[in-house]
């Protein structure tokens, strides 16, 4: 059983991030033509656009404010040019702060997850889904977190942006669902990304005694369940939100 994206063209926001240039490298490694979005780090996209090209893909690097319908409307047309209309939305930007308790964070800081985390989602749907519906196939993805289940101190401004987010996503699932369109949700945990491999902090005894698995896990571990969600493997699950952190959350049933 193989994981099979020929002949698909992919997006994914925050392409250059952290998990967003693996996110790319995996499914450019599954055939998908990718689009690899970045707002202000150029030289990231541009290398990871370059890593796909090396080994044979077709990708290209987008720049774009996701919280900005113009924008985004801008980018598509770029990507349809370059590559084609997508069909895999990857939604994996979000905008970084400054963590801290309900009664100090400031207001623009839940505004800026507001935007990030929703209207992010609703910008990047209206955008693509309408190609989608038009090919009767599609799949959106939107990367969650771990965090948004344990509403730990100092958490509240991103977990109100991903709670929010989930329940856009859900309500999408069942709006396009009669269109062959799936969506799905990825919840990573603390995971070990190019800013922890090989330094001190690649460590983290106190979480990982949390982890049923007792570690932390990959990067590649968020993309692999990015490329199964994406993947016609997935065909008939949509509307999960899907923790990929070793067992630290557990959603009830």
């Amino acid at each position: 059983m193989k994981i099979e994206l020929g002949n698909k063209v992919a997006v994914v926001t925050g392409g250059s991030g952290q998990l967003g240039r693996v996110i790319c490298r995996s499914l450019a490694a599954c055939g998908a033509a990718v689009a690899v979005h970045y707002q202000n780090n150029q030289s990231k996209a541009d290398e990871v656009v370059a890593d796909i090209v090396r080994t044979g893909g077709r990708a290209i690097a987008v720049k774009a404010d996701i919280t900005l319908a113009a924008d985004v409307n801008r980018m598509r047309g770029e990507i349809e040019q370059s590559l084609g209309a997508a069909s895999i939305v990857v939604t994996a930007a979000v905008i970084q702060y400054q963590w801290t308790s309900v009664l100090q964070q400031s207001l623009e800081d839940y505004e800026s997850q507001f935007r990030s985390c929703v209207l992010h989602n609703v910008v990047m749907a209206q955008a693509f889904v309408p190609g989608m519906i038009a090919g009767k196939w599609g799949r959106i993805i939107g990367i969650n977190t771990e965090c948004a289940m344990q509403c730990a101190p100092a958490q509240s401004a991103y977990v109100s942006g991903k709670r929010a987010m989930d329940g856009v996503l859900r309500t999408l699932a069942r709006e396009i669902g009669e269109h062959g369109i799936t969506v799905n949700q990825i919840a990573p945990g603390w995971m070990i990304s190019d800013k922890y491999r090989g330094t001190a902090e690649e460590r983290q005894p106190d979480y990982e005694s949390r982890v049923p698995l007792r570690r932390r896990g990959y990067d590649q571990d968020v993309a692999n369940a990015v490329a199964f969600l994406a993947s016609p493997l997935a065909e008939f699950i949509s509307g999960v939100y899907l923790p990929v952190c070793g067992g630290n959350v557990m959603p009830a049933i």
